[in-house]
């Protein structure tokens, strides 16, 4: 196990069509580092961004799919997707306000 800071765990947001939508039921998607465990996303998240309190998070792993270039075949990375769902009384995440 990494010894990971809490600025460590959270890599990026996930900004698709799916996952806008669930905002409206107060899930946010990130992309997490691949060896969190859902703890440390809770207090990341919580860290992180003043005023979020996480109800529960789901997580995934998702392997990195097949390229090619020309005779040559590889694997892109692999990624962690965490899905964190918000509490009623929580503030909303200022990053996707924008969006």
């Amino acid at each position: 196990m990494a010894d990971l800071k809490y600025y460590d765990v959270i890599l990026k947001p996930v900004v698709t069509e799916k996952s806008m939508n669930a905002m409206a039921e107060k899930k946010v998607v990130f992309y997490v580092h691949p060896e969190a465990t859902k703890n440390q996303i809770k207090e990341a998240v919580e860290k992180m961004f003043e005023g979020a309190k996480v109800e529960k998070v789901n997580t995934m792993n998702l392997d990195g799919k097949n390229r090619r270039r020309g005779m040559t075949y590889g694997k892109t990375a692999k990624r962690k997707k965490a899905i964190v769902k918000l509490t009623a009384d929580s503030k909303d995440i200022e990053i996707f306000q924008g969006l």
